[in-house]
């Protein structure tokens, strides 16, 4: 049981770093090859598109950049106590991929939000320089999320009510940002039993303490009749 536990771990710890390296290795190419704004058209439905952001996710910009950053790091730091807690509590091995997917994803974006704007210099117009004599374009935990992957899968009709002739699916995303997608759509529509086993974890203990004392309260007055 010990070491299929620990063939486990490995397999989490495997995924947890190929998604950072993936993610790193695919922005650092991006940041070192291309400028600000410019695209490598691969299919027509399909774009690496550069573009860099403060925000959450899909380059949505959202709220204070020092609050985010800093609510990143908070989050993750819970995510892998959780992970830890559900590996020793042996969930499914599905719900605590899904977990380490979420974690990595949100990890891979906080690198981006405390090295970059140290280790490169501004893409604006330039292909950014990797640890620039100058310095780089910002300070620690200042650094923007580099997003580079876009499916302009289609132009929506003229003829649709408020979004004619716009480009179905806008955002531009990056693979931290695929991981974490990916984690949550899988945890709701496969995992969703583990997710409910997860959330109501204090209810059931309570609801078995109470059970137990019941029982034991049932036994004693069984016993005093006798």
């Amino acid at each position: 049981m010990n070491n299929i536990l620990k063939d486990k771990r490995f397999l989490y710890i495997a995924i947890f770093i190929a998604v950072i390296i993936i993610d790193q290795v695919s922005k650092i190419w991006v940041k070192t090859h291309m400028s600000l704004g410019s695209s490598i058209w691969i299919t027509d439905w399909f774009q690496i598109n550069f573009q860099e952001n403060n925000g959450m996710a899909f380059s949505i910009e959202m709220g204070n950049k020092i609050f985010l950053t800093l609510f990143r790091i908070i989050a993750v730091g819970g995510l892998l106590y959780i992970i830890n807690k559900i590996i020793k509590e042996k969930y499914k091995t599905g719900f605590i991929v899904c977990m380490v997917l979420i974690t990595a994803g949100a990890l891979g974006n906080i690198i981006d939000c405390v090295f970059y704007g140290v280790i490169f210099s501004d893409s604006h117009r330039q292909v950014a320089e990797f640890m620039p004599a100058a310095g780089g374009y910002s300070t620690w935990l200042y650094g923007k999320v580099v997003d580079m992957l876009y499916f302009p899968l289609f132009r929506i009709p003229e003829w649709v009510p408020f979004f004619g002739g716009e480009i179905f699916f806008r955002p531009v995303f990056n693979i931290a940002d695929s991981a974490v997608c990916t984690g949550v759509f899988c945890v709701l529509v496969f995992e969703h039993k583990e997710l409910s086993r997860f959330m109501g974890d204090d209810e059931d203990k309570k609801e078995k303490v109470s059970d137990n004392s019941v029982e034991t309260e049932s036994k004693s007055e069984s016993n005093e009749k006798e």
